[in-house]
């Protein structure tokens, strides 16, 4: 059997790398038992890095949108280069609040 792949970065998310759910529609806002993707950890970690809670349920609730969020895109370019068990600190700052 394959390994599960993110459908963020799109690349393997083998056994042992950092991996996470990630609610499509926040917890807090809603989607405690809505639907949930599987991400290597650095991505899931990217993702709460550049949008509020309130912006991933308003304009974000999809992997789609995600994507084609700029700093998201630019993320995806940088880890595309890197291999499927990569992990480290989330690039670049943290959100402005």
């Amino acid at each position: 059997m394959s390994d599960p792949v993110c459908p963020l970065c799109d690349r393997p998310i083998p056994p042992d790398a950092r991996q996470s759910h990630h609610h499509l529609i926040p917890r807090l806002k809603g989607g405690k038992h809505g639907p949930t993707v599987l991400l290597h950890q650095i991505c899931h970690n990217e993702i709460h890095a550049t949008l509020s809670e309130a912006e991933l349920a308003r304009d974000y609730a999809t992997v789609e949108a995600l994507r084609a969020h700029p700093r998201l895109a630019k993320f995806i370019r940088w880890i595309a280069k890197r291999p499927p068990g990569f992990h480290s600190e989330t690039p670049g700052p943290r959100r402005k609040r």
